[in-house]
Formats: structure tokens, C-alpha cells, sequence
């Protein structure tokens, strides 16, 4: 039970990653006021958690639905996984944020809450994989249950840094924020191999 949280809870926050999205939410909400930077904050984690909750619960059916098997879609998930690792250790994962961020920004959207923080910063296709392979790999409600806490601690460390987006970067500076990126992005890719290797042992029945 405590390997499962520790893995979910690294496993989530490497994806969801808070303090890579602090400078982006910063960004978008520039012109904002602080009322309507802590509403949009709180919005979007909550949409993101509805999305990855919906997942959590119905995405093993939705698999089963289309004939696709658990080990199959952890080997996907791993592949998946790593390639954002890949993406965070050179970088480009951090670039294709900030053009994102400055594409909405020059379109004049106000509230950036659903997109793209919710959708797909916070609630992205590596969130949505992790959280159905972590849900997957649970045994029964009991397991399932820390899995559910682990991401609930992420998605509230996300909000606190939302939160605190401007203080966080002026204190992170630039160079700490990409060190910090670079190493989240090994452990990721390591987890991601991981679940690779497992997809492979059950499917085989090695």
C-alpha cells in the first residue's frame, strides 16, 4: 500500500507537474486581479480533477469496451510517459507550454481556467494515462482509495502553486525552475520503463 502511494504520488506529480505550470498560469493572468487569478486557479483544478476522476472510474470499462487489455494500454501508457520525460529532460516540453500560453494570451481569452490550464495542462493525455494505469493496477477499493489520495495531493499542491505563481517564480528564477524540470523528468522517464517492463511481463507471462 505505501509502495503504491509513493509510486502514485511521484508518478502524478512528475505529469501534472505544479511548479512547471506556476509560470504559465502567471503569465496568462498577467492583467488579472488577485480576485479573478484565485477564482480561475480554483476552477481550473477543479475541472481538471473532474476530468481525471472520470477517467479513474470509467476508463477501465471504456477499455474493456473497445477490446483493448490492461497490460496493453500500460505498455502504451509507459511509451506514452516516457516521451514526456524525453520532451522535460531536452526542454521542449517547457517551450510548447510557453507558445501555448502566448497563443491564448494574444487571443484576448479572459479566463484561461478550462483552456488550456484544465485542459490540457493539468487534465493532459500523460495525467489521464497515469491515472488509468495507477487505477488499473489498484486491488480493490482499498488500494484504489490511496491512489485517489495520492492525486488529491497533487492536484492540491497544483492549486497552491497556481496560487502563489508570481511569488514562486520571482523566488525560482528561471535556471532553478529548468533544473528542477531535467531531474523530474528522469525519475519520470525511469517509472515510465518501469511500466513498460511490466506491461511486457503480464502480457507474455514472463
Amino acid at each position: 500500500m505505501t509502495e503504491l502511494f509513493i509510486s502514485a504520488l511521484a508518478t502524478l506529480f512528475v505529469v501534472i507537474d505544479p511548479p512547471g505550470c506556476a509560470p504559465i498560469y502567471s503569465s496568462l493572468t498577467a492583467g488579472a486581479s488577485a480576485a479573478q487569478r484565485r477564482a480561475m486557479a480554483i476552477r481550473s483544478v477543479l475541472v481538471a480533477a473532474g476530468v481525471l476522476l472520470f477517467f479513474a472510474f470509467l476508463g477501465k470499462g471504456m477499455l474493456a469496451a473497445l477490446g483493448i487489455s490492461l497490460d496493453a494500454f500500460r505498455i502504451a501508457g509507459g511509451i506514452l510517459l516516457f516521451l514526456i520525460a524525453s520532451e522535460m529532460v531536452f526542454e521542449k516540453r517547457t517551450e510548447r507550454r510557453n507558445t501555448r500560453a502566448q497563443e491564448v494570451a494574444s487571443s484576448d481569452i479572459e479566463d484561461v481556467s478550462v483552456f488550456p490550464m484544465a485542459i490540457p495542462m493539468l487534465a493532459g493525455p500523460g495525467s489521464i494515462a497515469s491515472v488509468m494505469l495507477l487505477t488499473s493496477q489498484a486491488d480493490g477499493w482499498a488500494e484504489r482509495s490511496v491512489v485517489l489520495l495520492a492525486l488529491g495531493i497533487v492536484l492540491g499542491l497544483t492549486l497552491v502553486a497556481l496560487l502563489t505563481a508570481g511569488p514562486l517564480m520571482r523566488l525560482l528564477g528561471e535556471k532553478i525552475e529548468a533544473m528542477i524540470t531535467r531531474l523530474l523528468g528522469v525519475i519520470l522517464a525511469a517509472l515510465a520503463a518501469q511500466y513498460v517492463i511490466d506491461g511486457i511481463r503480464a502480457s507474455f507471462s514472463l
